[in-house]
């Protein structure tokens, strides 16, 4: 097993410059790469994954969704980079031309025929095999359940299940076993975000808001073995009118702007039992919906568009109350939300919908898991009357579980570990 001690060049790959207006998604992928900097190893990070970067309004004609200018995209990504002292260790592929940006083509490939590591972070990579001259690959699942079911489908899924086979190692944010995730042919060994905990602390007072940062819905839901694996809207129905439960208790949702009808499940599929509220009515907006609710709704686009603006807005929060995704809560693998981990390095308390994470992370003090309405509101009422100690154990439980140096120190060794189990025989696939 690798030392903690020695020196690797590492790869990490993400989707920093893909949304440069969402500031969230950039502390995800970077504090993989900063921390792992920190930590004294060589780190570069590489952006390729085919992605076509979209403007956020359909441009001048409000129907033209591809942004040609990548501009604001490599800009944003150089800044995040020399923000965190790696602004002349990044590499970006613009997949419309093709052309590359950062790294000079005979420096990234003297960095990618010496890597020792290369960490894919949520599977980022469109084309893992074309960096097969890295030592050692390492896939990290940030969407379990939804990744193995697709990894499980026999039809539709040949690229994906093509890229996972590429890799060495795999690792999951899903860190409970789950019943309902398919089986796949991997030893998916468990790992959680890295936070950088000196950068979230924070003495600033929080405003009297229990807050979150969302999607409506990500992508489509999945249909596996006769069961719907759907997103947030799913959960949400149920716990709509939480507001009028805790009455006196500010309830605010960051959302985007931008929301894609196609993708919500339908009324006519499985919501898991849900029969707190009615389905949100045909034609009526989602920001709507939950205004009428009791929800203040600000636009995340705004709020929380670069990593300033994201930290503030979690910072500047009492607590979070979130919900998660139908999938997540179906299968029940212990997914923990970068975000909340987030809020909790800056001591703030979470009210989460657990997702088997109660049997992993301490509850009760700091993160209150819930899986009913009633749940939900005697936690936040807790929160309510004894938010100091609730603040204090935040911040411990972050240290606990999310240092980055933790995290990834123990992910390296994993990941370089000459007897990992990678691949094991599927059962029942």
């Amino acid at each position: 097993m690798t030392s903690t001690s020695q020196r690797l060049r590492i790869v990490v790959t993400g989707l920093v410059a893909q949304h440069p207006w969402l500031g969230g998604v950039a502390w995800d992928y970077v504090q993989y790469a900063a921390g792992l900097h920190r930590l004294g190893h060589d780190v570069y990070y590489l952006e390729d994954s085919g992605e076509w970067p979209y403007t956020r309004n359909g441009g001048p004609s409000e129907n033209d969704w591809i942004a040609h200018d990548c501009t604001p995209n490599v800009t944003h990504l150089a800044q995040v980079m020399e923000r965190f002292g790696l602004g002349d260790r990044w590499a970006y592929r613009f997949p419309i031309k093709p052309r590359w940006f950062g790294m000079s083509h005979t420096k990234r490939r003297e960095v990618l025929s010496s890597a020792d590591l290369l960490i894919n972070v949520s599977g980022s990579l469109k084309r893992p095999s074309d960096y097969r001259s890295v030592r050692r690959l390492a896939y990290i699942d940030s969407d379990p359940v939804f990744t193995q079911i697709k990894l499980a489908l026999l039809r539709g899924q040949l690229k994906f299940q093509r890229r996972a086979s590429t890799h060495d190692v795999y690792f999951t944010f899903g860190e409970q076993s789950s019943v309902a995730a398919a089986l796949t042919p991997y030893a998916w060994q468990p790992t959680r975000q890295p936070i950088l905990l000196s950068d979230w602390s924070t003495s600033a007072l929080p405003r009297p808001a229990y807050t979150t940062i969302m999607s409506w819905a990500s992508y489509s839901p999945v249909r596996y073995r006769g069961q719907h694996y759907g997103q947030k809207d799913v959960e949400f129905r149920r716990f709509i009118g939480l507001p009028a439960q805790a009455p006196g208790v500010h309830f605010e949702v960051a959302m985007n702007s931008t929301t894609h009808a196609v993708w919500e499940t339908g009324d006519d599929r499985d919501r898991s039992g849900s029969t707190e509220v009615d389905a949100p009515p045909r034609g009526v907006a989602v920001g709507d919906l939950l205004t009428r609710a009791g929800w203040s709704v600000v636009d995340a686009g705004a709020a929380c568009s670069d990593l300033d603006r994201y930290r503030s807005y979690v910072q500047g929060s009492r607590a979070e109350w979130s919900i998660a995704k139908n999938g997540y809560v179906k299968g029940q693998s212990g997914w923990f939300s970068c975000r909340s981990a987030c809020y909790l390095a800056a001591g703030r308390p979470v009210v989460v919908q657990d997702t088997g994470f109660s049997r992993i992370i301490p509850t009760g003090k700091g993160v209150l898991a819930f899986n009913t309405v009633e749940e939900a509101t005697a936690a936040v009422l807790d929160v309510e009357a004894h938010y100091a100690s609730h603040a204090r154990a935040a911040r411990e439980i972050a240290a606990a579980y999310f240092d980055s140096g933790q995290v990834l120190t123990h992910l390296v060794e994993r990941a370089m570990a000459s007897d990992t189990a990678v691949k094991i025989q599927a059962i029942g696939a």
